[in-house]
């Protein structure tokens, strides 16, 4: 049985694959979602052709620090990961790897466009 084993791997199987529009959106909004710490539900995924690979546009909020926080404990916004624009500039790559990974789509770039903010206690940990 072992020869019909690799027989099966090494023929090629008449038809074809595709990922839906629906499940390319998906899986990029959960991966920026799990590298983020934002809802899934709260990020706007979408893509555009750039030259025969996909190119990724996220919209979507930043958590951050209560203000009054920021001023009683001035590291507060290191252990959120940084200035909002820092953290969606080192998101970039992690996320282009993951919906990579997940989807076997070549992405030539994710473009990350931070919609607002929302207010929470903790910090989120990388």
């Amino acid at each position: 049985m072992a020869g019909v084993s690799e027989t099966r791997s090494t023929v090629p199987v008449a038809g074809h694959n595709r990922i839906t529009t629906q499940a390319l959106t998906s899986t990029a909004r959960a991966a920026a979602a799990e590298i983020l710490g934002v809802q899934p539900a709260k990020i706007r995924a979408t893509f555009s052709d750039d030259h025969g690979l996909l190119a990724l546009l996220l919209a979507l909020p930043l958590p951050v620090p209560p203000l009054s926080r920021v001023l009683d404990e001035p590291g507060i916004v290191a252990s959120f990961g940084g200035p909002l624009l820092d953290r969606a500039e080192a998101a970039r790559t992690p996320i282009l790897a993951r919906v990579q990974e997940l989807s076997g789509a070549r992405l030539s770039r994710v473009d990350i466009r931070i919609i607002g903010s929302t207010v929470t206690r903790g910090a989120r940990v990388l």
